[in-house]
C-alpha cells in the first residue's frame, strides 16, 4: 500500500517538473534576433505611403462634350392663340424671313380695325379744329371774337393732336401684335425640333420650333475652376473626335465664371470651324493642366492642425521600417485627388503617409504596408 502511494507522488512531481520546463521553453525564444524583430514589429505602426510626384507642364486633361450649332433659337409667338398651320418639318432647311407657322387669335384683327378707325376719326377732328382755329383767329383780329374763344380753340387743337399721337401708337401696337400671328425664321438654318402641332393652343412665349444655323459649330464642356484658371478667351485648344479619333483645334469663345449646383464645374465653350462637323457629334477638348512644373501629393495625406496644414514625411531605415516627421505644407491648388504644393517643404524624392494618419505622432516608427 505504501509503495503504491509513493509511486503516485513521484509521478505527480515528475509531471509538474516537466510542465514547468515546457512552460519555460515556450516563454524562452529560440532565436534572439527573431525576438527583437517581433518586438520591433509590435511597436511600429502600419501605414501606407505615396511618393511626392512632379507633374510636367505638358500634361493635358480631356473633357467630353457634344457639338452643337453656335447660332440657335427657340422660336415663340408673342401672343396666345391656336396654331392654325405649320410649314416647317424636322430637318428642313429654311432661309431668313421664311414663314414657318401661323397662329389664330380672334381678338387681334378687330383690335387693329378699331385702332385704325379711332385714328381716322381723330385726324378728321383735328382738321376741323384747325379750320375753326383759323376762323376764330380772323374774327379775333377784326375784334369780333374775344380772346377767350381763340385760346379755347387752340387748347382744343392741342388736345386733338395729342390724341392723334396716342392713337397712332395704339395702331402700331395692334399691327405689331397682329404680325406676331406669323412665325418667321430669324436666320437661315435647319429645323431641329417641332414642339407644337396645328390645332394646339399655344401660350405667349411658349417654344414652338427650334432652329439652328447650318454652319458654325461649337462644343460646351464643363471643367473644375482650377483647370480653367490659365485658359483665356481666344486661346486655341486641341480637339479630338470621339468617333473618328481625328485631331483638330478649336478657339475658346466663352469661359464661365460661376456654376449652379453642387458639382462646382464651370462651362467652357470652344468654337469648331471645320465645315465637316455636324451637330450632335461627340468631341473631347484638351485643356493644359498647368503652365509650370509642380509637386503633388494625395489629398488624403494632408492634415489640418493648430499650426496649419501638415503631412507626415516618411524616412525609411534599413530594417524595412521607418520614422515619420510632421512637416508643414502650403497647398496652392487641387488637381482631382491630388494637392499641388507651394514652397520647398518637400522634394520629389520624399514620401508622405496617406493612410493610418490618425494613430501617428511626430517621431513614431512605422512599417509600410504593401
Amino acid at each position: 500500500m505504501s509503495f503504491r502511494l509513493y509511486s503516485r507522488s513521484s509521478a505527480s512531481a515528475l509531471a509538474i517538473v516537466a510542465m514547468s520546463i515546457s512552460l519555460l521553453n515556450c516563454g524562452q525564444p529560440a532565436d534572439g534576433n527573431a525576438s527583437a524583430q517581433a518586438g520591433a514589429d509590435d511597436q511600429s505602426i502600419p501605414v501606407r505611403v505615396a511618393p511626392v510626384r512632379q507633374i510636367s507642364s505638358d500634361d493635358t486633361l480631356r473633357f467630353a462634350g457634344i457639338s452643337r450649332a453656335r447660332q440657335r433659337a427657340a422660336l415663340t409667338f408673342q401672343v396666345a392663340g391656336v396654331l392654325r398651320s405649320r410649314e416647317a418639318d424636322i430637318g428642313q432647311t429654311v432661309v431668313a424671313g421664311q414663314q414657318l407657322a401661323h397662329l389664330y387669335n380672334p381678338q387681334l384683327e378687330p383690335a387693329r380695325d378699331a385702332a385704325q378707325s379711332r385714328l381716322e376719326q381723330l385726324r378728321a377732328d383735328t382738321a376741323q379744329a384747325r379750320r375753326d382755329l383759323d376762323r376764330t383767329d380772323q374774327l379775333h383780329a377784326r375784334g369780333v371774337s374775344p380772346l377767350s374763344d381763340l385760346e379755347q380753340q387752340r387748347s382744343r387743337l392741342d388736345a386733338l393732336l395729342a390724341a392723334v399721337k396716342n392713337a397712332e401708337a395704339t395702331l402700331q401696337q395692334t399691327e405689331s401684335l397682329l404680325a406676331e400671328n406669323t412665325l418667321r425664321a430669324p436666320f437661315s438654318g435647319v429645323i431641329e425640333a417641332v414642339l407644337r402641332e396645328p390645332g394646339e393652343f399655344v401660350q405667349a412665349g411658349q417654344a414652338v420650333i427650334q432652329l439652328a444655323a447650318s454652319s458654325g459649330m461649337e462644343i460646351e464642356v464643363r471643367a473644375p475652376a482650377h483647370v480653367l484658371r490659365d485658359v483665356r478667351t481666344g486661346q486655341t485648344l486641341p480637339v479630338w473626335s470621339s468617333l473618328t479619333g481625328l485631331a483638330g483645334h478649336g478657339q475658346v469663345v466663352e469661359i464661365g465664371t460661376s456654376s449652379s449646383g453642387s458639382n462646382a464645374l464651370f462651362p467652357l465653350i470652344v468654337a469648331l470651324d471645320d465645315n465637316g462637323i455636324r451637330a450632335g457629334e461627340a468631341y473631347e477638348v484638351g485643356i493644359p493642366r498647368r503652365t509650370e512644373p509642380a509637386l503633388v501629393i494625395p489629398i488624403s495625406a494632408v492634415m489640418r492642425s493648430a499650426e496649419g496644414l501638415t503631412v507626415f514625411r516618411y524616412s525609411a531605415d534599413d530594417d524595412g521600417t521607418g520614422i515619420v516627421s510632421r512637416i508643414s505644407v502650403h497647398i496652392g491648388d487641387l488637381l482631382g485627388d491630388q494637392a499641388v504644393l507651394e514652397g520647398n517643404s518637400l522634394a520629389p524624392q520624399d514620401a508622405v503617409v496617406y493612410a493610418g494618419l490618425t494613430r501617428l505622432a511626430d517621431g513614431d516608427r512605422v512599417r509600410v504596408l504593401p
